[in-house]
């Protein structure tokens, strides 16, 4: 934060008013299934799954594939 209020020429309390005021308006304007929580609690269990998951090699859907090319 101190880089960014240098490099801008803004105040840190002038960003952390803006961050809470797109937070606020995101809060009235969004439905509240889009909005994830700030921190997320992670089971060793479900920490286990996840790292399997992130490590093993599976190859990409066709859905992923097909979006990924760009064609329309």
């Amino acid at each position: 934060m101190e880089s960014y209020s240098r490099a801008h020429g803004v105040k840190k309390q002038f960003v952390i008013e803006n961050a809470l005021l797109h937070f606020l308006r995101a809060l009235d304007e969004l439905p509240a299934n889009v909005i994830l929580p700030p921190r997320l609690v992670v089971t060793q269990r479900s920490g286990r799954r996840l790292a399997a998951l992130i490590s093993g090699k599976r190859k990409p859907t066709r859905a992923l594939v097909e979006l990924m090319s760009g064609d329309d």
